[in-house]
């Protein structure tokens, strides 16, 4: 254990319970963690009474991408985005598109926020203009994204979350003043969705976006799955919501294809996602089809 230790980073938000237990407060499962298990996510270790990071500076994926990929469409449309991620997830959704890196635990490269920032910089001439934390869940890396996000800023680079938005009020509003977009899911629009496919809550997730929406340049997106999300009314709830926010936020509807656990549903037919557009820009000024 004390060799363990010594490789690994402490992590931020929790407190100490009886018995060495601890409880994990930086998203809201506030995971009770019993001395060397893990929370939900994976990668939070309680040790000897103690939480640390398991990724911290581990990346499993590094790419200069265009910034509609995240997606972004209306944040410095044509730039570039030096995107970089780890492993691990709060979530577990069974339709997950990167589930070999939320779910499972690969090949990783070691880094630190410096080197991350240096490496931003340097590709500026390609275009790029800040990093993203991507691909996996990035609070759940958040002492590594916390400390990358602060070099990152300070060399006056763009710094993105792309993100479930599962997190607790108080880390971010810690790492929010150093963010310029957020690109977050809402995966559905009904509890019962997140509690069955995600082992989550909407609302927290509704908490985060009301947040986010005052602060940075915020995009919503929703993967639309046949017969689970994919009803007239429940996108006409979700756009309404938004619009409630402002009518400027942009919102992604993105097409279904069979992964990870759920390969047994079809594609969601491009007819079905036009008529969905539809709907929403009844309520929205921007919305956009992804995977199509």
């Amino acid at each position: 254990m004390k060799g363990e230790r010594e490789t690994l980073k402490t992590a931020s938000y929790f407190e100490k319970l009886a018995g060495a237990e601890v409880r994990c407060t930086l998203c809201p499962h506030r995971c009770t963690i019993k001395s060397g298990k893990a929370g939900i996510c994976g990668v939070r270790k309680n040790i000897d009474g103690v939480l640390y990071s398991l990724n911290y500076g581990k990346i499993s994926s590094a790419s200069l991408d265009p910034m509609e990929k995240k997606p972004l469409n209306r944040f410095f449309p044509g730039s570039y985005v030096f995107s970089v991620g780890t492993y691990g997830c709060n979530f577990k959704c069974s339709f997950c598109q990167n589930w070999a890196i939320s779910q499972e635990v690969p090949e990783t490269g070691t880094t630190s926020p410096q080197m991350v920032a240096k490496t931003a910089l340097a590709l500026e001439k390609r275009g790029n203009i800040g990093v993203a934390y991507t691909y996996n869940e990035p609070f759940i890396w958040f002492e590594f994204v916390y400390d990358t996000c602060f070099a990152a800023f300070e060399k006056g680079l763009k710094n993105v979350l792309v993100t479930n938005g599962y997190v607790n009020p108080e880390p971010l509003k810690k790492i929010m003043p150093y963010i310029s977009a957020m690109n977050i899911d809402v995966k559905a629009f009904n509890e019962g969705f997140y509690k069955k496919i995600c082992n989550a809550e909407l609302e927290p997730v509704k908490k985060t976006v009301e947040y986010a929406a005052q602060h940075c340049h915020i995009e919503i997106t929703t993967l639309v799955i046949p017969s689970l999300n994919d009803s007239v009314e429940e996108i006409d709830k979700l756009s309404k919501w938004l619009g409630s926010i402002s009518t400027k936020i942009p919102l992604h509807l993105s097409r279904f294809f069979p992964a990870y656990k759920m390969k047994d549903k079809r594609p969601t037919p491009v007819e079905k996602l036009i008529r969905l557009q539809k709907t929403a820009e009844e309520n929205l000024e921007f919305v956009f089809l992804g995977n199509v």
